[in-house]
């Protein structure tokens, strides 16, 4: 028998009558299925690395992240140490953990943290973000 489910064809073979039997049955993820959590950076120069998270965050974790991936991001952007590092006010970024990691790092960010009407704007290019951002290429969020 043949089935066409959404835009996938499937060819089957069963008996008549058993099309809703449990091991006739094919399981299916609804509302997407689950989601991802991930870290990136960018500047006008160009993105950094992307990097998957798993599990839960924590502040260690984070830090990790950083210690791993912002210098680095940084390099591979050509930027050196000149850029500003732009996050929100999460309690992970503003932990004495993560701040004591940038100053060590010699990392430069705003003192207040990210502004709260700093967004970033999906169906655009870089060079439209809120906040006036693009016209630095040194800057990270």
């Amino acid at each position: 028998k043949k089935e066409k489910l959404k835009y996938h064809m499937r060819y089957v073979w069963r008996k008549p009558d058993t099309a809703h039997h449990l091991s006739n049955t094919v399981p299916t993820v609804k509302y997407g299925g689950g989601s991802i959590m991930l870290w990136g950076c960018f500047s006008a120069a160009g993105t950094g690395r992307l990097v998957a998270i798993e599990g839960k965050m924590n502040v260690a974790k984070y830090r990790d992240i950083l210690d791993e991936n912002l210098l680095q991001s940084a390099q591979d952007l050509r930027l050196g140490r000149r850029f500003t590092f732009q996050q929100d006010n999460d309690p992970k970024h503003t932990a004495k953990i993560t701040k004591e990691w940038l100053h060590n790092n010699s990392v430069t960010r705003p003192e207040n943290g990210c502004p709260p009407t700093l967004t970033i704007q999906p169906d655009r290019s870089g060079e439209d973000l809120q906040g006036g951002m693009a016209e630095d290429p040194h800057i990270h969020v």
